[in-house]
């Protein structure tokens, strides 16, 4: 099994503007889920998603490394005790940022639940990106 969901994208933003969105608190909650976060190493985050029919999902964890342009944070989704790591790294380009996502250690979870965490993660992070991508589109045209 693959154990490492790896994404890019290149954004026509300055990596100031993408970094603010993906290790503020308040601009995470905007575009992703509401999140109790500070990008500083050792920090215990918590992000929970809004009430549906299956109810609220939290997920909590650590952040490892919070250098600039470089946001790693341990990733345990409520009540399964499994350890992942989410990469984000950032890299100034011409005309805008390459944002590299990862997100590791999927093999973790134990047999058929590793393979439906890692499409539901794959999926998931698809939608992530897409909601970053028009979230700073909006911060940019709003500005």
């Amino acid at each position: 099994m693959n154990d490492t969901i790896s994404k890019e994208k290149v954004f026509n933003h300055p990596i100031e503007k993408v970094w603010d969105a993906i290790s503020k608190a308040e601009e995470i909650s905007a575009w992703f889920i509401k999140a109790d976060f500070k990008a500083e190493q050792g920090y215990n985050y918590t992000f929970t998603s809004e009430p549906n029919e299956k109810g609220c999902t939290t997920i909590s964890g650590e952040v490892k490394n919070a250098n600039p342009y470089v946001l790693i944070y341990t990733w345990i989704v409520a009540d399964t005790k499994v350890e992942t790591t989410v990469s984000w790294t950032l890299e100034s380009v011409e005309g805008g940022t390459k944002l590299h996502l990862e997100h590791s250690g999927i093999s973790n979870y134990s047999g058929e639940t590793a393979i439906a965490m890692f499409e539901s993660f794959n999926g998931g992070w698809d939608n992530c990106i897409s909601e970053l991508s028009s979230y700073l589109k909006n911060l940019i045209n709003a500005g």
